[in-house]
């Protein structure tokens, strides 16, 4: 009786037609960069064979130029991108999410994005400008804080990001140095509390603006942002104040 061969079977290549090399082809990405996005969470593994071989599928492919749109178009930092993928299969009715497109077209004053919204500034001149190098830009962006991209082969940031800048460098110059100890992961605590509070908004508000009308839930987020705003910064101080008052 012959033997049964021990060789594996081929792989399916109609459902995993792309190698590592065929996705970086297809999308401009060096392989460091799409291994990069695996270890982020961004695109899934592909289907492995051997330890340090992978096949990939059309999702994966779609999912890399969905990454980089999201990054080059509209200026997402990773983690931003992270959470737009994760919340891909939220259960958001077609009422509500009709109901959002519309109340987001009539709150964009609100949000208080530049006049310049959707261009970019180059960041070799802003980071001389404000004394900061390319380590501290690459740990703003690793919070997501801000984002990057590349344009004619020069690295930008999004005109609305250029505040983060701006304020670590105000952190800087007001004596939060690193021979004191500090750098940008000191901000961590403020970005992790401010992400978590957000995430809670959104579960606690959706279920009780949902089924009202799109001029009501305009005016209550066009009045009530800005007073929750101020909550936060006079409530932080008033915490400081407090703290002071027991000595």
């Amino acid at each position: 009786m012959p033997r049964a061969s021990s060789r594996k079977p081929a792989v399916d290549r109609q459902r995993w037609p792309y190698r590592m090399k065929d996705l970086c082809e297809h999308t401009g990405l060096d392989r460091q960069t799409v291994h990069f996005y695996i270890a982020k969470g961004l695109m899934p593994e592909g289907h492995k064979t051997k330890a340090n071989m992978a096949y990939y599928g059309e999702e994966h492919l779609e999912r890399l130029r969905l990454v980089l749109e999201l990054k080059n178009e509209r200026f997402l930092p990773l983690d931003a991108i992270r959470a737009v993928l994760d919340g891909e299969d939220e259960e958001f009715s077609p009422e509500q999410r009709a109901l959002l497109v519309e109340v987001k077209e009539r709150v964009a004053d609100v949000l208080s994005a530049s006049r310049e919204s959707g261009s970019t500034v180059p960041i070799a001149p802003l980071l001389r400008k404000h004394g900061l190098d390319r380590g501290e830009l690459r740990a703003l962006e690793g919070l997501g804080l801000l984002g990057t991209v590349k344009i004619r082969g020069a690295l930008h940031v999004p005109q609305d990001d250029v505040w983060v800048i701006e304020l670590w460098a105000g952190l800087r110059e007001a004596g939060f140095t690193r021979e004191l100890g500090f750098d940008v992961q000191d901000l961590a605590n403020y970005v992790g509390a401010l992400d978590e509070l957000f995430e809670r908004e959104l579960r606690e508000l959706t279920p009780r603006l949902a089924t009202l009308p799109a001029d009501q839930v305009v005016e209550l987020f066009r009045r009530g942002l800005p007073l929750i705003n101020s909550f936060l910064v006079r409530y932080h101080q008033a915490k400081a104040r407090a703290f002071f008052a027991r000595f």
